[in-house]
């Protein structure tokens, strides 16, 4: 009986000050955009001049330079997912950009279309393409000089005098600014990395005296004529560069050149006073809950309910304080997976507290029935656990950034709900209740309005 106190008090100790590390402020909670407020960018990378199979790959490329660009800027916590829209070859591949605090949206748009979009491309040979090329652009030409629109060709949309490769700002190792003995103004040199070495070499190679052009963000920079077959990976981008625009043009590679185009097709602005609104009332909803919650289990459930309310306040200060570690990013849908959480752990109790009504009809000894009542509770409270786990990682697994915070929110509440439940609720039940069953503690420890 006496363990039972030392460990019902420490564990009820660790509970205040799991409490004081969650409220303290101390260490913040991580919140999502629709409650701190911020800005929401969708981006559609054009991928129609990449094979299907490197699709996945440059997608992802293209995530973690973003990533590289925002956090270089300081925009703590940025969010971005990649997203494809349709299926096969009409699909469309989405960027999905959240800067939560970021709510000058022009500030955002810049954190991302400032950087580079570096594409290295080869001469188009003399023939009927190039021709069609040469002549769409002068009939485009025509139509300006008479104040016609341009007629809506397609070729237009490509260089007459250069083929794109698949070599890109995606296989850049990095970049630095140079100064050659032949020229005052400074170069940039280029240095890829093992792949791109390859493509570069092999590029090289099928161009012997001919010229490779380097664009950057469409604009044509520079186009050398390939001397001999290049096996280091290094390349050479010179032009008329001021020593400024060539640093920040390496500061911006360096960063991360964009492996494909994008254009960003939507934007939203979630302001920072609604964000709190939301957070306030998400918070408001909670606590009326708990104590909804409280005074049920309180009034039915007697003094084993008063000790499921300070399981479940044991139960709120460690989903916090795992919120915070980890950290979880908490958004709208997120809190509604904690509340829906706490329901589950008070179900738990329930099924604990009728077993063990049961159990002090057949005995006398008042231990031996909290023993015998968890005992028998703890097959349908692990497997209807595990049920709502199973659905909650299967959400996770197949759903939308929202849905996903709502079911890792239910995950994390669920698991530690049954730790509460089997662990605190019957160590507290042990330590305080007394060894024989008396008339007061079967009242105490029963249920209902009947004895």
């Amino acid at each position: 009986m006496a363990y039972r106190r030392i460990l019902a008090v420490a564990m009820l100790g660790l509970a205040a000050l799991l409490a004081w590390f969650d409220f303290s402020g101390l260490r913040p909670f991580r919140l999502g955009l629709d409650l701190r407020g911020g800005s929401h960018l969708v981006y559609e990378a054009e991928t129609s001049s990449l094979p299907a199979a490197d699709i996945k790959d440059a997608m992802s490329a293209l995530r973690e330079v973003i990533e590289r660009r925002i956090n270089a800027f300081g925009v703590a916590e940025p969010v971005i997912q990649i997203e494809t829209v349709g299926l096969g070859a009409d699909a469309a591949h989405r960027l999905i950009v959240e800067l939560p605090g970021v709510t000058d949206l022009n500030e955002a748009i810049r954190l991302i279309d400032v950087t580079p979009v570096l594409e290295f491309k080869t001469e188009r040979p003399d023939g009927p393409e190039k021709e069609a090329i040469l002549a769409a652009y002068k009939e485009a030409e025509t139509a300006l000089t008479a104040g016609q629109p341009l007629p809506d060709n397609l070729l237009l949309q490509q260089d007459p005098e250069f083929i794109a490769t698949s070599l890109t700002g995606r296989y850049l190792k990095r970049a630095r600014v140079d100064f050659g003995q032949q020229s005052i103004n400074p170069s940039i040199s280029l240095e890829f990395d093992q792949t791109g070495g390859e493509i570069f070499a092999e590029l090289t190679k099928a161009n012997v005296n001919k010229r490779i052009g380097i664009y950057l963000d469409g604009r044509p920079l520079s186009a050398p004529v390939v001397k001999e077959e290049i096996k280091d990976g290094r390349a050479e981008i010179t032009g008329q560069f001021t020593l400024t625009e060539a640093r920040e043009l390496v500061r911006n590679l360096n960063l991360g050149a964009l492996p494909v185009a994008i254009k960003l097709v939507s934007t939203e602005t979630v302001g920072a006073t609604l964000g709190q609104e939301a957070l306030a009332r998400g918070v408001k909803a909670g606590i009326i809950g708990l104590a909804i919650v409280a005074a049920f289990m309180t009034l039915w459930y007697r003094f084993s309910g008063l000790i499921a309310v300070v399981s479940l306040a044991v139960y709120l200060v460690l989903v916090l304080a795992v919120f915070k570690l980890l950290p979880v990013t908490l958004t709208a849908a997120g809190i509604a997976g904690f509340i829906l959480s706490l329901g589950i752990a008070v179900d738990a109790n329930v099924l604990i507290f009728e077993r063990l009504k049961e159990e002090l009809r057949r005995r006398e000894h008042l231990h031996e029935a909290i023993r015998n009542g968890f005992a028998h509770a703890w097959l349908p409270i692990r497997d209807s656990n595990l049920s709502s786990i199973i659905s909650a990682l299967i959400l996770f697994w197949f759903g939308t950034s929202l849905i996903k915070g709502f079911a890792l929110t239910l995950t994390i509440g669920i698991i530690i709900s049954m730790f509460t439940a089997i662990t605190v609720t019957r160590n507290l039940l042990l330590a305080v209740a007394p060894a024989h069953k008396t008339r007061l503690a079967h009242f105490l420890f029963s249920s209902g309005f009947r004895r």
